[in-house]
């Protein structure tokens, strides 16, 4: 199969998939869609493609389909592709609701094609650097924090920014929680815009994730604690450090050795972070993750291979990601005895 595809959506998403895909080559990039038509058309001229406002005329021109447009709008836009045995790849979350996921995934299996989720953290250049460690997590903490974009709008924090952690953290599990206890507020629009979440698995695993889009500081930041090691990333600056157990055995020995007295005379004369033996993550930071997402997109396309995300590991991140907000909506913020409770308790 050829690699002509259709972007769906002129917006920001939308435009850096029709650049990624323009740097592919001349045919890849076969259209930008929107129902504004005059910014379709804006961005179509500067990558030399045709611009529709009609979905359905799109399938006919193109091999796959790229879906950017906001969250609730997903499955709708498509559902045409996927009708038509079409591939797609569209943008986390892979749906604001769990039963409109769940039906475009049972079609895809129907029409017999592939749906991929645009969780592109994955294809970080420190998320690959770490995954090749193996670490089976114990302890996961994660923050990711930003000031307000005034995109997404129309999602809560959780669809919006801490899905990217949540994916993460139930690839690395590989389960869904079992438990989860969540409190969350909104300040600016309807929709919580802080939370933070523990989760608790059946493997003993518990993930403390949190996440605001009204921080005045941009971070994205993970730290995993696993019996083998010890591991801490740091998304936005693409750079992370390991510590194995394997590696500092004898300064564990030699610890587990000393007394507490023994212990209490080295302290200001030694420099613990001295003493540990630790790894830098190597990171190789040659290709944007946008375009790493593309190219395993194509393979899926051309070569038939399994998508990267698949449509129900994006379907897990938006389950868990309803949990959460259903529990922020039980939490009482006051105590059991309490009258004050869901996102919006800073109005009342």
């Amino acid at each position: 199969m050829s690699f002509r595809v259709a972007v769906v959506g002129a917006g920001r998403m939308g435009k850096l998939h029709a650049r990624v895909l323009g740097e592919l080559g001349p045919g890849a990039l076969a259209c930008i869609v929107d129902t504004n038509l005059p910014a379709a058309t804006a961005v179509a001229r500067q990558r030399d493609c045709p611009a529709l406002d009609d979905v359905a005329a799109a399938v006919e021109l193109a091999d796959a389909a790229i879906i950017a447009v906001p969250t609730r709008f997903h499955v709708q836009a498509a559902r045409p592709f996927v009708e038509a045995g079409k591939p797609v790849l569209i943008e986390k979350p892979i749906a604001d609701q769990v039963e409109p996921a769940q039906e475009l995934i049972e079609l895809a299996r129907k029409t017999g094609t592939s749906v991929q989720v645009g969780h592109t953290e994955r294809f970080n250049p420190a998320v690959l650097a770490m995954s090749r460690h193996a670490i089976r997590p114990k302890f996961i903490e994660a923050q990711r924090i930003s000031p307000f974009t005034f995109r997404s709008a129309d999602v809560g924090v959780v669809l919006d920014m801490m899905i990217h952690d949540l994916d993460l953290i139930l690839m690395m599990v590989q389960a869904e929680p079992q438990t989860i206890h969540a409190v969350g507020v909104s300040v600016i629009g309807q929709h919580e815009d802080i939370a933070n979440a523990r989760l608790i698995f059946n493997n003993g695993c518990t993930a403390n994730v949190t996440a605001s889009r009204l921080a005045i500081k941009t971070e994205r930041k993970m730290r995993i604690f696993s019996e083998e090691a010890y591991l801490s990333m740091d998304y936005g600056k693409k750079v992370g450090v390991v510590i194995q157990k394997s590696q500092n055995l004898d300064l564990i020995d030699m610890a587990r050795k000393l007394d507490v007295d023994d212990l209490a005379e080295l302290a200001g004369s030694v420099d613990y972070t001295q003493l540990l033996k630790v790894e830098n993550l190597v990171v190789d930071d040659s290709v944007e993750p946008l375009r790493r997402q593309m190219e395993a997109f194509r393979r899926t396309v051309e070569e038939g291979e399994k998508p990267a995300i698949s449509g129900e590991e994006g379907l897990a991140a938006v389950r868990t990601a309803h949990k959460i907000v259903e529990s922020i909506r039980q939490h009482r913020w006051d105590g059991q005895a309490s009258e004050r409770s869901g996102v919006d308790v800073l109005r009342k």
